[in-house]
């Protein structure tokens, strides 16, 4: 593999790792889907703390220091449950990228409107069933 894709190998190494620890993604019943949904999410939001106690977040303590190595870590591990949230969800590594390209144009024109007003609707074709 001379290139490779480095999203889709990822998203490749993901499903083997959750493979390893007994959560099968691609073929997962739907009933199960939302449990698995609600456990990355709050995977994320655990992570999310642990990158938030890597940065001087506290005013009143003098003690503190930034510790970007484990920041750097943090990311990770938020973009390997970020991965898994994805796979559930029937996501492939082109779906993510299609998804994100078309966020950021919106994105984008929110930024050159103003962004202004809520749209709720100028995002509703992002990232859409294939089905």
């Amino acid at each position: 593999m001379a290139n490779p894709d480095m999203l889709k190998e990822i998203f490749r190494l993901q499903a083997d790792l959750n493979l390893r620890i007994g959560v099968d993604t691609a073929n997962m019943p739907a009933e199960k889907k939302t449990e698995w949904i609600l456990n990355y999410c709050r995977a994320l939001s655990q992570e999310t703390a642990e990158l938030t106690d890597s940065v001087p977040w506290k005013w009143w303590a003098k003690y503190q220091t930034f510790d970007k190595q484990n920041a750097r870590v943090e990311v990770v591990d938020l973009f390997h449950f970020l991965v898994s949230l994805a796979q559930v969800l029937d996501m492939t590594a082109d779906d993510v990228y299609q998804a994100y390209v078309q966020k950021n144009k919106v994105n984008i024109k929110r930024q050159d409107d103003g962004y202004t007003a809520k749209n709720a609707d100028d995002s509703k074709h992002i990232g859409a069933d294939k089905e």
